[in-house]
């Protein structure tokens, strides 16, 4: 697949992206924008959606979000820089840039969450929304979390609300029971992929944006996000949208079951045997499901009045 990337500027900074195209394009198949999740954990672990393009004869662009990857990094940006705010202007910023007059978009967690909050605002070329493995509410989330830990062994448990307490967050023993919870919930593939373990590892390089916005860690949240929901606006959503989740997810369904009852006509796909990461544990049934929605939905700007 031919791959090229470029540098979008957003104000004083720039926005890294890569476009992958197909050999064969089908002229009426709608590029697909996809959004990473982190906050700030870059492209790599969402890269291999990129196979959409051969198969669906579709534009599929990557980017990093500002503050990670090969984005402009600020590590000494205020907390309050960092809003989701930033990053749908970032998000049109670059949709401008490219001059995309319709498109998809497709989020994975974090992105997830941004694509409900680019998606409420009706922008005109939204032709749908594919929501993967994401709450519509952080309060979700972390009560999620907490039935997920309560079921981990007893010492890693202890050793998790220990070190919480502490503020010990990067002792050895806390990071090891971290792992028990990321192996059963995150991403259940033993050896971790590599594309998962780059993006954790520029994150940890650079981590401004995951601490400041999540936290430490997937379900210990004390950042900016905190309060953030989505859940009373949902109702503005006019695009068609899917929500794709895993048996094992750390999204549970609770956490994402308002996106069913509050959006029109929102339909979900539970993958079996996989958890957070849907997307790396099954690929291939994850680009068939997607590829089917995307299809079903290429018209779908020619049709709104």
């Amino acid at each position: 697949m031919p791959i090229t990337t470029r540098s979008v500027p957003f104000g004083e900074h720039h926005t890294w992206v890569q476009i992958t195209t197909a050999h064969r394009p089908r002229p009426e198949a709608l590029p697909l924008v996809v959004l990473h999740g982190g906050p700030g954990m870059a492209h790599n672990y969402v890269a291999n959606i990129a196979a959409l393009a051969e198969s669906t004869g579709r534009t599929v662009i990557h980017y990093d979000q500002i503050g990670c990857g090969n984005s402009t990094h600020l590590p000494d940006a205020p907390a309050g820089f960092w809003t989701p705010e930033l990053f749908v202007d970032e998000f049109h910023c670059l949709v401008r840039a490219l001059e995309l007059d319709s498109y998809h978009l497709l989020g994975q967690s974090w992105g997830g969450m941004l694509g409900a909050e680019i998606a409420v605002r009706r922008p005109a070329g939204l032709a749908s929304l594919t929501i993967c493995n994401s709450p519509a509410s952080m309060s979700l989330w972390v009560a999620a979390a907490a039935e997920l830990r309560a079921a981990l062994p007893a010492g890693t448990l202890a050793a998790l609300q220990r070190h919480e307490a502490a503020g010990t967050v990067t002792d050895p023993e806390y990071l090891a029971a971290t792992r028990e919870f990321y192996r059963r919930h995150v991403c259940r593939l033993e050896p971790m992929p590599q594309d998962f373990a780059d993006s954790e590892a520029q994150m940890e390089a650079e981590p401004t944006v995951y601490h400041t916005m999540n936290g430490p860690n997937e379900f210990h949240v004390i950042g900016t996000l905190r309060n953030w929901s989505v859940i009373d606006r949902l109702p503005q959503i006019i695009a068609p949208t899917l929500v794709i989740a895993g048996e094992f997810d750390e999204a549970t369904p609770a956490t994402w079951q308002p996106f069913i009852d509050h959006i029109p006509d929102a339909g979900s796909h539970v993958f079996p045997q996989s958890s957070h990461c849907t997307h790396l544990e099954k690929p291939e049934e994850f680009r068939a499901v997607v590829a089917a929605f995307l299809n079903s939905h290429d018209l779908a700007i020619a049709a709104q009045p």
